[in-house]
């Protein structure tokens, strides 16, 4: 049995075959790639509603069910890389996601657009998150400097060759998620367990333990907030920028400062993460986009404004993932944290669902985009509270074997 045991864990170190350096950055140009392209939704509504005579709503709902499968299909990919490894997962994403980005040049109908938008993305993105708070403020800052990239490149190639051509470049560049897969490739979580040892508990288990954690299910319901900001500043924001009476331009440099300045957030949040509770450096991030967005919706349109709206709220972006992810490793550990971070960014894109859907059915008829900013608002500062009461401590059986501190 000793023997078998020691096989196991000689087996488990020897599937790591590249050096650090590589693993870290195949990973960071898989989280540009995979945030990059989706970047251009904003710059592409427009473009698509003139060449399809596509309804604003038919645009919004089909992204809205795009960020909404990304979300369901999460938890699946997080058990799936949890028990077989991660290799799989984003060799199959990537693949869905660049057909699904491709497809969108024939998708000339609503219901086509959905489909190929909507669904075939939508689970191509279901790629799993898994590391400590640095670490995955470094995976953050590289998706986002992929938004600071593309959101000027989608402008300017929109403008040259197209939208439709755009698409198949971005759906091009979308397959060299494929290859760099192989370098990020993990051991199961079976193999992880034989390792070290610590038992991994089935998917029941699991869940139940965590459907029942009041501080998991805090985690989970502001998650929700954060989907919601994010995804309708991501589609609808470059529109509202056009509406206020500035420049197009205007919105495609302020958005790609969102990715930009989040490189700087999402180090600085994974730093603080390691130095103060998570649950506080949390409930600021709500807070301050809260405040952000009332000062910036009650200014006078104006670029310099635009475009400090895009820094600041770039260094707010994806600055709650490192606190997120935190909060449920130190909860549940590694063994099955694909799946319950699964089923946080789950409320996350729900969340974003309703974003964008809302930003466009409200846009349709009241004309403004006024009453959703004023829900965003309201949203945040909820999960600023709610975040409070987080206790950060293990939970079940990792509270049981945890040492006394």
């Amino acid at each position: 049995m000793m023997q078998e045991q020691s096989s196991i864990k000689k087996q488990a170190v020897s599937r790591s075959y590249w050096p650090p350096a590589v693993i870290i950055s195949a990973g960071c140009l898989i989280a540009m790639l995979t945030w990059g392209p989706r970047s251009a939704a904003g710059a592409m509504q427009l473009p698509v509603l003139d060449s399809y005579g596509m309804s604003t709503e038919a645009f919004a709902f089909a992204f809205a069910l795009q960020n909404l499968l990304w979300g369901f299909g999460q938890p699946f990919a997080g058990a799936l890389a949890d028990r077989f490894g991660t290799q799989r997962v984003l060799i199959t994403g990537g693949l869905f996601y660049a057909l699904g980005v491709a497809l969108m040049t024939v998708s000339a109908s609503p219901t086509m657009f959905t489909i190929t938008v909507g669904v075939i993305a939508g689970f191509g993105k279901m790629v799993p998150e898994r590391m400590r708070p640095l670490a995955f403020g470094l995976a953050s800052a590289s998706g986002s400097f992929g938004q600071f990239v593309f959101s000027p490149l989608a402008g300017g190639l929109i403008s040259t060759v197209g939208w439709q051509t755009t698409c198949l470049v971005f759906a091009a560049m979308l397959l060299m998620i494929v290859p760099m897969s192989f370098f990020v490739a993990s051991r199961s979580m079976k193999e992880s367990s034989a390792a070290t040892g610590v038992r991994m508990m089935s998917i029941g288990e699991t869940l139940r333990e965590a459907i029942w954690h009041r501080s998991y299910m805090l985690i989970v319901i502001g998650f929700f907030t954060c989907g919601f900001q994010l995804q309708f500043i991501t589609v609808h924001f470059q529109r509202y920028v056009v509406e206020s009476g500035l420049s197009a331009n205007v919105g495609y440099w302020a958005f790609a400062l969102v990715g930009l300045f989040n490189v700087v957030g999402s180090l600085v949040s994974g730093w603080l993460c390691q130095h103060y509770p998570s649950r506080y450096v949390l409930a600021a991030i709500y807070f301050l986009r809260a405040v952000l967005t009332l000062v910036f919706i009650n200014l006078a349109p104006s670029p310099v404004y635009a475009l400090m709206f895009g820094a600041l709220s770039g260094l707010l972006w994806l600055s709650t993932l490192a606190p997120t992810s935190a909060m449920v490793n130190v909860m549940f550990g590694p063994a099955n944290f694909g799946l319950l971070y699964g089923i946080a960014f789950c409320s996350h894109q729900v969340g974003g669902f309703f974003g964008v859907l809302l930003g466009g059915l409200i846009r349709a008829s009241t004309g403004s985009y006024d009453l959703t900013w004023y829900l965003s608002i309201a949203l945040g500062v909820a999960s600023a509270l709610i975040s409070l009461p987080i206790i950060e401590k293990p939970v079940g059986e990792r509270a049981q074997a945890a040492p006394a501190q």
